[in-house]
């Protein structure tokens, strides 16, 4: 599912692919969130469709949480409009909060009750019929592969355990959007492979998934689409294959003995399809787009100052488009 690219101009993002209403979660309309003179979003529109996974990122401070927060009805915008399978947030919020499921940054567990006494409070609070109650706290603990462990203290769990097992409760009350902040931050890489599992596996039981991630390696084996935003506005919205192939080019990696003057790098960036010219200790990293090859002339300029001690090319990663996009690595 390719969606052109599209800036934060006001206007919904249509995408043909997407096809009717019906077919999408969530839908924004030139949203905006004021805080006295702060503009925390502006003019977002966006859309994401029913069983995508779908990516919010961004540079601290761009507009990610406000945003979320809008979605989820816990605040209100100054303008715009937010729609969730079709119930406008600001006419139907608690319809909207039955269908949504929250997996949070902290995961506010009962670190003194077991696994089980967790799930069964979050059910009682969300009026899980009792005769439910038993068997979907068993299916999700086996799910998230804590059944041997249910009677155990949460405060006994490890960092990976407690996010599955939030994730768990999240799912109890059988949402059909399920958001997660930062799903596996502080877990291990085993943990790691198991969450992205669970949410894959969210996916083909026809969830809707939203995430927000530090990780944009995470962001780029999970997501169907991207949207980045940054100052508050919608930078770009795409797939992340589609987002490489657009902003990202090819990247060459060189490696010289020692580090090129200002003057040399200059005349390697105003290069026709040189976008980016970073270098650290020597190492040089270039990225290029464009169907004619210029990495032969690269190589003339740089070995006019220096011999090269390695050369690579390959295909950029989502970190070095987001950089590019925003001017400022994701965790800034």
């Amino acid at each position: 599912m390719t969606m052109a690219s599209q800036a934060g101009s006001g206007h919904l993002a249509e995408d043909p692919s997407l096809g009717q209403t019906s077919d999408l979660a969530i839908v924004t309309r030139n949203l905006r969130k004021v805080f006295g003179h702060f503009v925390a979003v502006d003019d977002l529109s966006l859309t994401v469709a029913r069983g995508e996974i779908f990516g919010l990122l961004g540079p601290n401070g761009s507009g990610k949480t406000t945003t979320i927060n809008m979605i989820s009805g816990l605040l209100p915008p100054t303008h715009g409009s937010v729609t969730v399978f079709g119930h406008d947030i600001a006419r139907d919020p608690r319809a909207v909060r039955a269908m949504l499921g929250v997996v949070p940054q902290e995961t506010a567990l009962y670190e003194e009750l077991s696994a089980w006494h967790n799930l069964a409070f979050h059910a009682a609070l969300y009026s899980v019929p009792r005769r439910e109650r038993d068997r979907r706290i068993t299916v999700l603990l086996e799910l998230v592969q804590l059944a041997d462990r249910r009677n155990s203290r949460v405060s006994t769990f490890s960092g990976g355990m407690k996010r599955r097992l939030a994730l768990a409760r999240a799912l109890l009350h059988d949402p059909h959007l399920i958001y997660l902040d930062e799903p596996t931050l502080g877990v291990d890489v085993q943990s790691r492979r198991a969450i992205w599992d669970y949410i894959f596996n969210l996916k083909s039981a026809g969830k809707t998934v939203l995430i927000t991630t530090n990780y944009l390696e995470e962001a780029n084996a999970l997501c169907d689409r991207l949207a980045i935003l940054d100052h508050g506005r919608l930078i770009v919205m795409d797939t992340p294959t589609h987002l490489k192939e657009t902003y990202g080019g090819t990247v060459i990696d060189l490696e010289t003995e020692a580090e090129l003057s200002p003057t040399l790098m200059a005349r390697v960036r105003a290069l026709p399809g040189v976008n980016d010219v970073r270098q650290q200790k020597g190492e040089l990293t270039i990225s290029v787009s464009g169907e004619r090859s210029i990495t032969g002339e690269i190589i003339n300029l740089v070995t006019s100052e220096h011999p090269l001690r390695s050369i690579s090319q390959r295909e950029p990663t989502l970190d070095e488009v987001f950089l590019r996009l925003t001017g400022s690595a994701v965790r800034d």
